[in-house]
């Protein structure tokens, strides 16, 4: 009879992988070495498979099409960030009956034989996972393109997926990627909603996870813990727990938190108290308009052609009148993509022009990150010449 024997969640912000200057090298590290004992811990539980929820930076499923849930059961996971590749083992016997299991719990399931995943999954691929040869399952929940699943429709996922892997042999650790508090590309960048995620992190500690799973996605989106929805699976499949905190750091632009699981709620619980929640009715994230189409496409396309981003970095005028962009957002991307030239190599990783005219802001913040990383390039090359 299979089990669950680990349950876990980290962080997988981009900055673990690029390191620009501006962040602080200490709080990366401190993640990064959380996120090494996490695999320590699996090599304790010994699974014979990972089961990984994670979310999509509009890397994925962006403008082609944005599933709720998507199972990838192919041979092999592939994930790409940063010039590099991971492409460890799927276990597909558990991964197709998780699929088919789930679907006729009715669950709308999508799948994926091929699909490309990003930094999400690459950061437990690459820190967590490591050299380890343990089978993984990826499994997709949308976190920044509503309509988004609630955390109580996310649990129920993670229910039936520990019914799916009792009825197998195998011994089965899970784990979520995402959270917590951050709001890419929006004007909120740099003001994250730290008192949330250290209210969050007391009430799970004290095996509240209801005080999480009854959020709803509006409230999720207001203190910009949407990435947070990979942990509701998680936390259906273990059923009471109480979390251990093994890192949690705050930088100037987000939440790092890795953190572990363990069954039942601690002999010292304390009671749960509500988080005082604005309840503004707009959002920091919507699925964009159609009037920006153009705009969104450019910023996904660049981010997976070299060679449109050279052309962008020397030409924005010509490759946005390609895509037939407005002149004003040839400037606004124009402007978004420079390095400042002060002295410093910090970027200007402000996105809200662009969000202001329609891109959404993960798409756009990303696409930021690659012309930058592009631009950092050119200039040390032009330097050692």
């Amino acid at each position: 009879m299979g089990q669950i024997v680990a349950a876990m969640a980290t962080v997988h912000a981009p900055q673990l992988f690029t390191r620009p200057p501006e962040e602080d090298p200490a709080q990366l590290d401190a993640g990064i070495n959380a996120m090494r004992e996490l695999g320590r811990r699996l090599d304790e539980a010994k699974p014979d498979a990972l089961v990984i929820f994670a979310s999509d930076h509009m890397e994925t499923f962006f403008l082609q099409s944005v599933p709720t849930f998507a199972v990838i059961c192919g041979e092999r996971a592939s994930a790409k960030f940063a010039g590099k590749t991971w492409t460890p083992p799927i276990h597909r016997g558990l991964a197709e009956e998780i699929l088919d299991g789930l679907v006729r719990r009715d669950f709308d399931m999508s799948y994926s034989q091929d699909a490309v995943l990003g930094h999400s999954f690459a950061a437990p691929f690459e820190w967590v996972l490591g050299s380890r040869e343990i089978p993984v399952v990826p499994i997709f929940v949308n976190t920044y393109l509503p309509p988004l699943p609630s955390a109580r429709r996310c649990a129920p996922l993670g229910r039936a997926l520990a019914e799916i892997v009792a009825s197998r042999p195998e011994r089965v650790a899970v784990l979520a990627s995402g959270g917590m508090s951050h709001y890419p590309g929006t004007v909120r960048y740099y003001r994250p909603a730290f008192d949330f995620d250290q209210w969050c992190i007391r009430e799970l500690e004290n095996g509240h996870s209801d005080s999480f799973l009854n959020l709803s996605c509006e409230q999720l989106d207001e203190v910009g813990n949407t990435e947070m929805l990979p942990w509701a699976p998680v936390l259906g499949a273990i059923g009471e727990q109480h979390m251990e905190t093994l890192s949690y750091q705050q930088t100037p632009h987000h939440g790092h938190a890795v953190v572990y699981f363990h069954p039942g709620k601690p002999a010292d619980a304390l009671p749960s108290k509500p988080y005082r929640f604005e309840n503004h009715p707009y959002h920091f994230y919507d699925h964009p308009a159609i009037s920006a189409y153009r705009l969104n496409k450019l910023l996904y396309e660049s981010r997976f052609k070299p060679q449109l981003r050279l052309r962008l970095l020397t030409d924005p005028a010509t490759v946005g009148a390609e895509y037939g962009l407005r002149p004003d957002q040839i400037e606004s991307l124009r402007v978004a993509c420079r390095l400042e030239h002060n002295g410093t190599d910090k970027p200007a990783l402000d996105a809200d022009p662009l969000v202001k005219l329609g891109a959404h802001p993960v798409g756009a913040l990303m696409a930021i990150h690659v012309l930058q990383a592009e631009q950092r390039r050119l200039r040390r090359e032009n330097t050692a010449a």
